[in-house]
């Protein structure tokens, strides 16, 4: 129960690593609101679990604006706050990358880490405390040819988290992110560019540890950084990745 008695909004909670986050946390003893665009998967990891299931596209201010204001009537206040959801393009020379998904690649994973923290950051900063993660990725620290706008969207967080950090550590609020390697989630078709045997074993011939990561590696990361027992740790972007930016 390291969590009792805090509040967290994970978004991109309905699958993935957000799910493992979620699921961790309520185990742990946190309320939680289970964000995502895709309510039904919300709700169904809601009447499995427990939490609140929310829809909110986080590209969205307004929609942004509603969860926080929605996860704050129903806890009376949030403690921890997670961006997770995210989105990626399919592997191409940068050049022929579409302007939509470029736009969208930005809109979700840089973005909304704008848009939570102007509708968050003045609760935190009013009570004096507060935690919030980013999930970014080995992208932004080693990045893989074809997935350049993406691999930038990941270092844009890395750059945002540390900058948050300094910024908001006089008001007492911690900033912290992880870095995952691919993981067994439904962005891995789209990393890989076609799921196949083949591509799977020439993928995880770089990962030192031999494996992808999954959403229980992520969650363990998470609840550390998200914790008390993290009191003293803030800027950290903290690789969950196997050894592969070694």
């Amino acid at each position: 129960m390291r969590l009792k008695g805090k509040t967290a909004i994970v978004t991109g909670a309905g699958s993935g690593f957000g799910a493992g986050i979620a699921t961790r946390f309520l185990a742990e003893g946190a309320q939680v609101m289970l964000a995502d665009i895709n309510e039904e998967a919300a709700a169904a990891l809601a009447a499995a679990q427990g939490g609140l299931a929310h829809r909110c596209d986080v590209s969205d201010g307004a929609q942004v604006a509603a969860m926080v204001q929605k996860a704050t009537e129903a806890f009376g206040h949030v403690d921890i706050l997670v961006n997770n959801a995210g989105v990626t393009h399919l592997p191409a020379p940068m050049e022929e990358v579409s302007e939509d998904d470029f736009d969208r690649v930005f809109a979700v994973n840089c973005k909304s880490v704008y848009l939570t923290a102007r509708a968050l950051v003045p609760q935190m900063k009013a009570r004096g405390q507060g935690t919030i993660l980013n999930i970014a990725s080995t992208a932004g620290v080693s990045p893989r040819p074809r997935l350049n706008w993406y691999n930038a969207s990941k270092g844009w967080m890395i750059t945002a988290t540390r900058a948050m950090a300094v910024e908001l550590a006089p008001a007492g609020i911690r900033v912290n992110a992880l870095n995952p390697v691919a993981g067994e989630t439904p962005l891995l078709k789209s990393f890989l560019g076609e799921d196949t045997p083949e591509m799977r074993a020439r993928f995880l011939s770089t990962i030192p540890l031999g494996r992808f990561s999954t959403p229980e590696d992520l969650a363990n990361a998470a609840l550390y950084l998200c914790s008390d027992e993290a009191s003293m740790v803030t800027g950290v972007c903290m690789e969950v990745d196997g050894g592969r930016c070694i």
